[in-house]
């Protein structure tokens, strides 16, 4: 019963993550929009889809290599073979935690090639927490696949997991999150 109770608050934790632009204290969960996360592709086979312009509504699963430490309104995801892509949030309607580098996530938007200017690749840089000096470096504008992400899903580390803790509800409590959480 304990493990059950134990599943149900990490579900509940999860579905209740992150809408929104309230301040994020997990680093795990859905952020905007919650979308299904089995049908992701490597973020190394996005490049020929954009090519081809298949890359609308696409979900795509990558390990988050940097994020804005001033919101979280940005993150690069690591594309294999040295590469890079910037994901942004449609609308600017959520972020992540400025926390996740190094976190397995799941993006689902549309990626394009577009050209980035030096005044944002600049911001962006600052964002990251770069030197001034490296900042200074940023002289040319970039051309590179991008990402607008409707969605988010940051995978919980086992570390994260470990910190949940089973709740005690009433039968009735029980019957309503789960009518909840599940559709």
């Amino acid at each position: 019963m304990k493990k059950l109770l134990f599943l149900f608050a990490a579900s509940l934790a999860i579905y209740s993550c992150g809408n929104g632009k309230k301040e994020i204290t997990e680093t795990y969960g859905y952020y905007g929009q919650e979308f299904k996360i089995d049908s992701a592709i490597p973020a190394a086979q996005l490049n020929a889809l954009a090519l081809e312009g298949k890359a609308t509504d696409v979900v795509v699963k990558g390990t988050i290599n940097a994020v804005c430490k001033k919101k979280g309104c940005w993150t690069t995801i690591d594309m294999g073979n040295n590469e890079e892509m910037r994901v942004t949030f449609k609308d600017y309607s959520f972020f992540v935690p400025k926390d996740c580098d190094g976190k397995t996530a799941i993006f689902k938007g549309t990626a394009t090639f577009d050209t980035t200017s030096v005044a944002d690749l600049q911001h962006y840089a600052s964002d990251e927490g770069l030197a001034q000096e490296e900042i200074d470096k940023i002289t040319e504008p970039e051309i590179a696949l991008v990402f607008e992400a409707t969605g988010v899903w940051i995978h919980a580390s086992q570390a994260e997991l470990d910190t949940l803790k089973p709740i005690e509800l009433s039968k009735e409590e029980f019957d309503s999150l789960k009518a909840k959480v599940v559709k």
